[in-house]
């Protein structure tokens, strides 16, 4: 009767926390021009205008190319810090560790505020290239994290023997380290990614108007009404998260990077 109990009790919680999502999903498909629940006719065509709408596609395009790159560049900045901080294991080591993450655990709109004090105060405000290197300071610690995980998974025994073996550190880090933090380091990749793609506060105060990105348009359509292709963009987005997330889950080690510990560790 418990075990019935439990179930049922997981399942009510699963259907309130999904509520807005099928809600939204169910306006993303109306037939007509309106945000109106449950849909009114079913038409696809709402998807269609985020490719077919040369700005829904420009703004697309903008948020693929952004979170593409500021997650690219959140992995090489994470990568020699988690590096340097798995060989260098000493006190004063951490303060690079707590500088990672410090822009991640901040609210966002902090983050923003001091990114578009420092482009403003240098004159590069607006300047699309300043949105990545913001996004990629505030997501930095995604990655750090996930390669953190996968730096303190290796056996150092590993990068011993093959130091004993005559290999430099370059060639260590090439033939043993690398191929190890592999899947750590696509996961790392992958949570920026998704993350950036949704990101709107601070895309908004490093660029403005200058790169509309899908949230950033988002915000300015709703200026001129409501439209179903805002919760197709939603839907979309929320396809794509899962899509990522369950490749990370398949093929990189999720439980480890929940923060479980491996059964041979226990």
């Amino acid at each position: 009767m418990m075990h019935w109990l439990r179930r049922f009790y997981f399942l009510v919680i699963g259907l309130f926390l999904s509520l807005p999502l099928i809600v939204v999903a169910g306006v993303s498909v109306n037939a007509k021009q309106t945000l109106a629940f449950p849909p009114q006719g079913f038409s696809l065509s709402w998807y269609g205008e985020i490719f077919t709408n040369p700005e829904w596609r420009a703004a697309l395009v903008a948020s693929v190319v952004l979170a593409t790159t500021s997650a690219a560049l959140a992995v090489l900045i994470a990568l020699p810090l988690s590096w340097f901080l798995w060989r260098r294991i000493a006190p004063w080591a951490n303060i690079f560790q707590v500088l990672g993450i410090a822009p991640f655990t901040l609210p966002p709109v902090i983050t923003a505020l001091g990114l578009l004090t420092f482009w403003a105060t240098t004159g590069f405000y607006g300047q699309p290239w300043t949105a990545v290197i913001g996004h990629a300071i505030f997501f930095v610690t995604l990655p750090l994290v996930t390669l953190s995980l996968g730096f303190s998974a290796i056996d150092r025994s590993f990068v011993e023997a093959a130091a004993t073996m005559g290999a430099d550190d370059r060639t260590v880090f090439r033939t043993v380290v690398l191929p190890l933090i592999l899947p750590y380091l696509v996961s790392g990749y992958a949570f920026a990614f998704v993350l950036s793609l949704n990101e709107y506060i601070v895309a908004y105060m490093t660029v403005g108007f200058t790169l509309e990105t899908l949230p950033i348009k988002i915000f300015n359509a709703l200026r001129y009404g409501y439209t179903p292709t805002m919760a197709s963009v939603t839907i979309l987005f929320v396809a794509t998260a899962a899509v990522i997330f369950s490749l990370v889950a398949k093929f990189g080690d999720l439980p480890k990077l929940l923060g479980a510990m491996a059964s041979d560790d226990s």
